[in-house]
Formats: C-alpha cells, sequence, structure tokens
C-alpha cells in the first residue's frame, strides 16, 4: 500500500518537532547542570511545580488576568495597524511620510514610556493593554503597508477606474491580495503584544504571568519562575500553531 504525500508529510513535521523537543530539553538539561539551581530548575522539576500551580484556582486568576488583557492588546493592535496600514498604502505619500516615523517609534525601548502610560491609564488593566498595544500595533502597520505597496498598480488604477470608494477599494481589492502578509504581521505582532503585556505585569501590576515571575524572582523562587516561564512558552507555542494554523487555511488552501 503506497502511502499518501499528505500522510507521509504531516509524519514527518510530527518526527521534527519530536526532534526539536528532545533537543530543547537537552539544551535544558545542560543549562541546568552548568549554572545549578541557583539561576534555573531542571525540566522535571519545572513541570511538576507547573502542574502543581496548575491544581490551584489562584493560579489560573493569574492566567486568566495575562491572557484577558492579551486578548484586548491584540484585538485592538491587529484592527488599528491593519487599518493604518491600508489607508497608508493606498495614500502613498502620507505611507512614504509614515514609514520611517514609525520605523524611528518601534526602535525605541518601550519601557521608557512605561511612566507616562502609568500616569494616564493608572495601575491595572489599561495600562497592560496599551503597553500590549504599543509593542503589536508598529509591527502589523509596517507588514501590511508593505504589502499594500507592492500590490499590482493595475489593481489600483482598475479600482479607480470602477469608481469604487476607499473602504470598498480596501475590501474588495486591497484586504485579499494583502492577506498573507497581514497574517505574517499579526503572527509578528502576537509576540510582541505578548511581551508588551507581560512587561507591564512585571512593572506594574498585581496579578498576571508577569507579576509571578518577577514575584518568584525577588523571593528566589527558582522553581516558580521557571514553571511560569514554561507556561508563557507553551501558551506561546500554542497560539502560534493556531496562526500557522490559519495562515495555511486562509492563504494557502488554493495552492
Amino acid at each position: 500500500m503506497i502511502e499518501a504525500p499528505e500522510h507521509h508529510a504531516r509524519r514527518g513535521s510530527a518526527l521534527d518537532a519530536m526532534v526539536t523537543v528532545v533537543v530543547l530539553l537537552a539544551l535544558w538539561q545542560g543549562v541546568y547542570g552548568y549554572v545549578g539551581d541557583a539561576a534555573i530548575a531542571p525540566p522535571l522539576t519545572a513541570v511538576q511545580h507547573l502542574a502543581a500551580m496548575l491544581a490551584t484556582a489562584s493560579f489560573w486568576d493569574h492566567i486568566m488576568a495575562t491572557l484577558t488583557a492579551f486578548a484586548g492588546a491584540l484585538a485592538l493592535a491587529a484592527v488599528l495597524g491593519t487599518l493604518l496600514g491600508l489607508v497608508f498604502g493606498i495614500r502613498r505619500f502620507a505611507g512614504d511620510v509614515a514609514e520611517p516615523v514609525l520605523a524611528g517609534l518601534y526602535s525605541v525601548p518601550k519601557v521608557t514610556l512605561y511612566p507616562m502610560i502609568l500616569l494616564m491609564f493608572g495601575l491595572g488593566m489599561g495600562a497592560k493593554v496599551a503597553f500590549g498595544l504599543i509593542h503589536g500595533v508598529i509591527p502589523i502597520t509596517l507588514f501590511t503597508l508593505s504589502a499594500v505597496k507592492a500590490i499590482n498598480p493595475v489593481l489600483l488604477r482598475t479600482a479607480r477606474a470602477l469608481r469604487l470608494s476607499q473602504f470598498e477599494t480596501i475590501r474588495t481589492v486591497l484586504a485579499p491580495a494583502v492577506l498573507p502578509e497581514m497574517v505574517t504581521g499579526l503572527r509578528v505582532g502576537f509576540s510582541l503584544t505578548l511581551l508588551g503585556v507581560l512587561i507591564g505585569e512585571m512593572f506594574a501590576s498585581q496579578k498576571g504571568l508577569g507579576f509571578l515571575i518577577v514575584n518568584g524572582l525577588s523571593l528566589h523562587n527558582v522553581k516558580q519562575t521557571t514553571a511560569v516561564i514554561l507556561m508563557v512558552v507553551l501558551l506561546a507555542i500554542a497560539a502560534n500553531g493556531s496562526l500557522l494554523w490559519l495562515d495555511r487555511r486562509l492563504v494557502h488552501r488554493g495552492e
């Protein structure tokens, strides 16, 4: 019986994933062997401690606090970044002016803006969402802007010839054409938005995974810090896997 190509590809992907996990665990164990208990917990200990934390209601409260702030920040970053990228892409002069400005703002360390965000939003959810938003919105805007600028000019000339409004041009011409780059920008924005939310929780929050990481560091609780970082990594891997699946379903299904 001849094995179908897609089944062979899935088996190869699963094998690659298993090898990657084994290599990462080996590296983790090697780092632990080098630095010892003072800096990091070994893989088995971290997994056991994470399982114990997952059995408590308080830990789930911290997880939900982080996920709630992250979901709000990512939704705002995705909508705002996509709209700005599309508008700047249509208005070429505005895009040429905005692109270097956004790239310059993106290079500014976001931590320097945190005191201003605290003054504007105070402690709590608003500050975390805002801090996540400023991390994620610029890369999504830049990816979308670059994608629109790379569109075949014939498409835009056709839209003008048909006298489509700006909204209709975005909906029927630009959005489908730039969908692959938009998904890529969303994946990049996802990672940076999560980073922003975690940093926000580290600086001024009494709840969330970022707070638990800082709390573990201040108490020199290496097991807690390593377990929470492992939880963040697992959440990031799951979300990125979902975005990759969405990319393949929506962007490459016709290939």
